[in-house]
């Protein structure tokens, strides 16, 4: 099926630079902002609950700290959804604005610079949910990976050339999203906190190609 009878934010190279960057961000947040997973929640839920259970309140606030980012920046991506015309664009321009502030906070700030991240990534993961028409994430790995497999398992089964496509698809998104984390660990090294600016770079592009669409 033709990417250009998608909509434009679930064509491939939106997509693609969506995926870049949310795996630039999980490196970040791990390498430079106190080994947080900013993007996908889980390690922070379980991190939290161990802290609980130690009574290491110090400890758990920092993991809870995101988890909440990220439930406000669903919320708030929803209230975009309803109430603002292009609302996909505007996600991104304030992810762009969130995520050049964060390259300013300092290290004694990390849990702020966490808790923005994590906002911005949960606006973006509601905001762009699809490509080709299948779902998927932008920001974490477990359901592509969980998708990919059962499309390829489809296609071993069937021949079904669109399961084959769907299972291309969910395995080229993991491969951008790790592409992203090693462009991110690159950036760290060299550029320490303005790294996430890169991020910003890759999603400037993004509202250029939504715009022009």
């Amino acid at each position: 099926m033709d990417q250009q009878a998608h909509p434009a934010a679930e064509r491939l190279l939106p997509v693609a630079l969506l995926t870049l960057s949310g795996g630039l961000q999980d490196t970040y947040t791990y390498l430079r902002r106190g080994r947080v997973f900013a993007n996908a929640q889980t390690g922070n839920i379980v991190l939290l609950g161990q802290s609980l259970f130690d009574g290491n309140w110090g400890r758990a606030g920092r993991y809870l700290l995101p988890v909440l980012a990220f439930a406000l920046g669903v919320a708030a991506a929803e209230w975009l959804r309803v109430r603002l015309p292009h609302w996909q664009r505007r996600v991104l321009l304030w992810e762009i604005f969130l995520l050049f502030l964060v390259g300013f906070i300092p290290h004694s700030l990390d849990h702020l610079a966490n808790a923005l991240v994590s906002f911005s990534c949960a606006m973006q993961v509601q905001a762009f949910r699809k490509i080709g028409g299948f779902p998927f994430a932008s920001t974490m790995c477990i359901g592509n990976l969980r998708g990919g497999m059962e499309s390829l398992c489809a296609f071993l089964r069937t021949g079904d050339r669109q399961e084959r496509r769907k299972a291309r698809l969910y395995f080229l998104v993991i491969l951008l999203f790790a592409l992203g984390a090693e462009l991110g660990s690159l950036a760290v090294e060299l550029l320490d906190l303005p790294a996430i600016w890169l991020s910003c770079a890759l999603l400037t592009l993004d509202v250029w190609l939504l715009a022009r669409a």
